[in-house]
């Protein structure tokens, strides 16, 4: 197994609520980070086809039975990802021509005949081209209750693509603790954690995620500007005439396993972040003093499971 690793954060906007023309754009953002060495790409949180920034914006949309936002809820239904479908094959065969590590956020539209509700996901893809893991974030956080459904425990594991058991938590799940510990007991050499924008309070828990998992962790950001908000709804005033200006602005990074950032923050940057990792085993070196899957972890006074049944 290759002790290095050159991962890609792909710090960009998708085409907002337009699916094929995001993954045009995923596309061309694929090949150039595979050009410049990367191994593994990362987007964001619901970066198929956008995170709803406009439900902590927009006046009204809490309104009872408000037309414009269930207008937009349609939109959002509309470019939602199906798993699998066309859209996750796709981005398969990409992982396979370049032989690249992909993982993505999606709005995700269950399957099921019948069933209009939409999950925020999370998208592992191997560079054999295979969907090795699928999770559907525990809780949405706040104001996207009204949009998103409840996950579950499926997807609350590790893969190995490569170069050690690769792991992933969306946005505020990483202050729930029994969800850090699932996937610490799952061997995590890398961890990535996808948010709307990493700011202070999300720098600190990825940093403390990596310190107590004792793994790399890729914080993955957004871009989003005001013109990327669904003409449906309307801005409040001091935004109404900023078009250009960013509501998610980044905050990309990387963190060793000891805390440290291997990649500084980058605000307000939009493009391809490159950071290589030149030693993987540092993640077990640093398990000397803290284990918490082992002398830490304390199993003869602890217990502790995840019931990993679904209704999917």
């Amino acid at each position: 197994m290759p002790n290095s690793l050159t991962v890609a954060i792909i710090q960009v906007s998708p085409v907002y609520l337009d699916l094929a023309k995001s993954l045009e754009k995923m596309h061309h953002y694929i090949k150039t980070a595979a050009e410049k060495g990367a191994k593994m790409m990362v987007f964001g949180e619901t970066w198929l086809s956008g995170y709803p920034s406009w439900l902590d914006h927009c006046p009204n949309i809490a309104i009872w039975d408000h037309e414009p936002t269930k207008e937009v809820f349609l939109k959002m239904l509309k470019s939602g990802v199906e798993v699998p479908s066309k859209t996750t094959d796709q981005i398969g065969k990409w992982a396979k021509q370049y032989k690249v590590t992909i993982m993505v956020g999606a709005n995700e539209v269950a399957n099921k005949k019948g069933n209009g509700t939409i999950y925020n996901s999370l998208l592992l893809f191997d560079p054999k081209g295979n969907l090795v893991n699928h999770h559907r974030k525990l809780m949405p956080t706040y104001t996207e209750k009204m949009l998103y459904g409840h996950g579950d425990g499926v997807g609350l594991k590790t893969v190995d693509t490569g170069f050690g058991e690769i792991g992933g938590l969306i946005c505020w799940e990483h202050w729930m603790p029994l969800s850090r510990q699932a996937l610490h007991n799952e061997k995590e050499i890398i961890h990535v954690a996808v948010w709307p924008c990493v700011f202070e309070r999300h720098q600190i828990a990825s940093r403390h995620y990596a310190f107590e998992g004792r793994c790399f962790v890729i914080a993955a950001g957004q871009i989003l500007r005001v013109s990327d908000m669904p003409k449906e709804l309307e801005m409040p005033d001091h935004l109404k005439d900023k078009p250009d200006q960013m509501m998610l602005n980044g905050g990309s990074c990387v963190i060793g396993p000891d805390g440290n950032y291997l990649l500084e923050p980058q605000f307000d940057v939009e493009g391809v972040l490159l950071c290589e990792i030149e030693d993987l085993d540092q993640a077990y070196k640093e398990r000397m003093t803290l284990d918490v899957t082992g002398h830490y972890q304390r199993l003869d006074v602890f217990d502790f499971k995840v019931k990993d049944s679904n209704y999917r």
